[in-house]
């Protein structure tokens, strides 16, 4: 089930009205109150999942089980120590136990991701290093919607069970909410156990001005899927498809307008789903913050897919070392966790490309010790950003552009040639058609998002705007966007992080 599908506007409203209304309203004991609630998170979050295709069903309920259930034997193995020793102190054995339980969950999971994302890609590239056929061992399996992010989910919790973060959970209910919550479920924010685990515990009381903010970022996040990236989706197709017979200056169009695409797609359902969380009582970390205005590639990093970069960091980065070892290693585990960035998403060596561009213009912030230089908020207090800033930001927007290339193309081969083409003297001779219609109204589209999120570079989200001095004005904004959502929708698209 799609944000921006017609099933959804019947889908939320009805869930919502139950979950507040009926669980909430009608039921006195307070744990049967929770427990049930709960279950109905549950039952909403596998019917929006199983709209694709319900066999998925089984994939998430399982890696549920298996994660819940590596917390009970972790927990099972300290209550062994402490009935055996009298205290609690951890003992090798108990140890032992603990990181053969933890690293059975992480392998299994990973196979499964490995399995359904990953093994007809190996298997192919073998078969082409060899010059055999791959014939008769490809799975060709379709890839479950979103299975990355709630895999990811599901082995944080794992390991901050192992590190003693957070306690295992007996409830069951409550951790299978936890782990296919619907906002996040598909395309994340790829929430923490610390952060999100706690909130199915404990009673939510509904918040009228939370769920009024929520009401705002859904229809923020709306606005840059459906008007934005949707109408870029237009053009971006069409250059992308035919790029060998188009002129310099409609490939520059091109790159630029997947740019926006990709960010009004993606952050763009990561308004809605953290939108559609508040109406709930439920509040997920922020996912991006205006990422195009960074200064540099570490910022940019900062500022792009919090969620995943986060766990990257937290769960890859620190424990091969982190920044607190040799120049030489902090470039080594920053290229690792770069490759394994691209190759997350998606088994192809474009990611992987990617990824290691990414990478290599990290290099040189690290070995300069300039990799946390801006950690502020660009031109904070000031209407405009400074010359000296205005140029970074532009510099670090073209190499960020350069990048989405290697990302949107099919091969790397089209990516080369794609960039190379894009070099040529041509650039400044102006197709006909870079005037034409969609072009031309997505590019206002394009002007009217940054210069909202510009404006909002230190609020939570673009309509964050419950201080503005007049109502009627909220109101006029609104509707403005309603207005925009139904004159100038795009065709309408997958969310491109949905094949992650």
């Amino acid at each position: 089930m799609l944000f921006n599908s017609i099933e959804f506007m019947f889908f939320l409203p009805v869930v919502f009205l139950l979950y507040w209304f009926v669980f909430d309203k009608f039921l006195c004991n307070y744990k049967h109150k929770l427990m049930l609630q709960n279950a109905f998170v549950v039952v909403a979050s596998y019917v929006f999942y199983g709209w694709w295709d319900w066999r998925f069903l089984l994939l998430i309920a399982f890696t549920s089980l298996c994660s819940w259930g590596s917390g009970m034997l972790m927990q099972k193995a300290d209550l062994q120590n402490v009935n055996r020793e009298g205290q609690s102190a951890e003992n090798q054995p108990v140890v032992r136990k603990r990181k053969l339980i933890t690293a059975s969950n992480i392998v299994l999971n990973l196979a499964i991701l490995a399995t359904f994302k990953y093994y007809d890609f190996f298997v192919t590239e073998f078969a082409k290093l060899f010059h055999i056929s791959a014939d008769g061992i490809l799975l060709n399996v379709i890839l479950p919607v979103g299975i990355s992010f709630y895999t990811f989910q599901a082995l944080s919790y794992s390991i901050d069970v192992y590190r003693r973060k957070i306690e295992p959970t007996k409830d069951i209910v409550a951790f299978f909410a936890f782990i296919s919550f619907f906002p996040q479920l598909v395309a994340g924010p790829i929430e923490r156990a610390t952060n999100l685990l706690p909130q199915f515990l404990k009673k939510r009381e509904f918040d009228y001005v939370t769920a009024v903010d929520g009401c705002r970022q859904i229809l923020w996040g709306l606005f840059k899927k459906i008007v934005v990236a949707d109408n870029c989706a237009v053009v971006v197709n069409e250059i992308f498809a035919d790029y060998a017979n188009m002129p310099a200056s409609l490939l520059l169009v091109g790159a630029l307008f997947f740019t926006f695409q990709i960010y009004g797609d993606f952050s763009g359902y990561s308004d809605i789903a953290i939108g559609t969380a508040k109406l709930f009582g439920i509040k997920l970390m922020r996912n991006f913050n205006v990422p195009y205005f960074s200064r540099d590639i570490a910022e940019f990093w900062r500022r792009w897919h919090i969620s995943l970069n986060t766990w990257f960091r937290d769960y890859v980065y620190i424990p091969l070392g982190g920044s607190r070892t040799t120049k030489a290693k902090i470039a080594r585990n920053t290229f690792v966790i770069f490759l394994l960035s691209g190759l997350w998403h998606g088994a192809n060596w474009t990611f992987i490309a990617w990824g290691a561009y990414h990478a290599l213009l990290f290099f040189p912030l690290i070995l300069l010790g300039k990799n946390r230089k801006y950690t502020d908020t660009v031109a904070e207090g000031k209407f405009l950003p400074s010359f000296k800033e205005l140029c970074v930001m532009l510099l670090t927007f073209a190499l960020v552009v350069i990048g989405w290339i290697f990302f949107r193309a099919e091969t790397i081969g089209d990516a080369g040639h794609y960039i190379a083409s894009l070099c040529s003297l041509e650039i400044w001779r102006a197709s006909y058609r870079f005037f034409m219609y969609p072009v031309n109204y997505s590019a206002w589209f394009v002007v009217i998002m940054l210069s909202v999120e510009w404006l909002q570079r230190n609020k939570e989200h673009g309509l964050a705007i419950a201080e503005m001095k007049y109502s009627w004005l909220r109101i006029l904004i609104y509707y403005a966007l309603i207005v925009m959502m139904f004159l100038f929708s795009g065709v309408p698209e997958t969310f491109i992080y949905f094949q992650f």
